[in-house]
């Protein structure tokens, strides 16, 4: 999203026309993002989006590309990476592949791993109503639900041990109420998460960072339409209720104070529940993965805020914001759903 690697315009075209694309007529930089490269792509056949991963390898991007192409072929709104054709897909078991087998879905551009996607219709909805929030949840389950026997596994490798690696990186720019913010909240993450409560809990394939600018909404019509969910290249196997957790931290919050809203948060969680009601240990354990999640995006910011990588068009997120989120869901009156809603999601552990 932001451009750490410049493209030259004969390059992608190679590209999208080895893809079997039809030649490219247009090719544009995409501003936002700090992790990778993207461009949108037109050709003959159609808009795509061109992404080079700037810190993912070879050995981890399969996972995400191959997971997008199995929650596409269950009908589910996410792009479907382009394959190469000229790459027979290996056989036998997704576990029993080799990691350096050829992956056909993942490309090479500019010296850089690559993947070519479709691009989704719409238009994200960055001011979400209880409406936009309902249509989030719901999807999010879906996606849950037919991840369930995805065999690859790999873990979210911006979860609980990147917290503990990278805090000490981070704590020296911070002033001392921060820095006890930092390390009081990890000690309770890690104590959380050595828990029986914590283990009990359902899991698989999430996606990690379904905030709203990852999502797309139909622009005709006075009801909110979901077209589709992009932006995988943090999904791993972790907890169902935390990637619930980062989709109520961003979607259900008032933005300049971090503050919970409760009618989307109820939104959001009535309509993940119709497809996949709570559990009793999640319904339990949701207040300390509000906490998990927004400390997640508070370490992440500050290392990108102040460990930033040379990019033209990158624009740092304020790490500011989930510190103040952390501190919203941390506060003793935090409540992440009303009573009504949370009877009605809760099933029989």
């Amino acid at each position: 999203m932001a451009v750490f690697t410049e493209v030259g315009f004969d390059e992608a075209d190679a590209l999208v026309q080895r893809l079997g694309l039809g030649p490219l007529s247009a090719l544009r930089g995409i501003e936002g993002g700090i992790e990778n490269t993207n461009y949108f792509a037109s050709t003959e056949s159609g808009e795509f989006v061109l992404t080079l991963f700037e810190r993912l390898g070879p050995e981890q991007l399969p996972y995400y590309l191959c997971l997008m192409k199995h929650l596409a072929a269950r009908g589910l709104p996410v792009p479907e990476p382009v394959a190469d054709p000229a790459i027979e897909p290996p056989s036998g078991h997704a576990l029993s592949i080799p990691a350096d087998a050829p992956c056909e879905l993942l490309h090479r551009v500019a010296g850089k791993p690559a993947a070519v996607v479709q691009r989704l219709s719409g238009k994200s909805a960055l001011a979400p109503t209880d409406s936009h929030c309902a249509e989030l949840g719901r999807l999010l389950a879906h996606m849950h639900q037919e991840a369930r026997d995805f065999p690859r596994l790999q873990p979210n490798l911006r979860g609980l041990a990147w917290w503990n690696d990278t805090a000490p990186v981070v704590l020296p720019h911070l002033d001392a109420p921060q820095a006890a913010l930092l390390r009081s909240e990890l000690a309770y993450q890690n104590h959380v998460a050595a828990s029986s409560a914590y283990a009990a809990l359902p899991r698989g394939p999430v996606h990690a960072d379904l905030f709203r600018d990852n999502a797309m909404f139909s622009t005709e019509g006075d009801v909110p339409r979901l077209t589709g969910v992009f932006d995988f290249y943090f999904a791993g196997t972790d907890t169902w209720l935390f990637d619930l957790a980062v989709c109520l931290n961003d979607w259900a919050i008032d933005l300049p104070t971090g503050r919970h809203d409760g009618p989307r948060a109820d939104a959001l969680l009535a309509a993940y529940a119709t497809v996949r009601p709570l559990t009793a240990a999640e319904r339990a354990l949701l207040p300390a993965m509000l906490r998990a999640a927004a400390l997640r995006f508070w370490i992440s910011r500050l290392w990108d805020f102040h460990l930033p990588r040379e990019a033209s068009m990158l624009k740092a997120h304020d790490p500011t914001h989930f510190e103040r989120v952390l501190r919203e869901r941390a506060h003793p009156s935090a409540q992440p759903f009303s009573s009504s809603a949370a009877s009605g999601q809760l099933q029989a552990a």
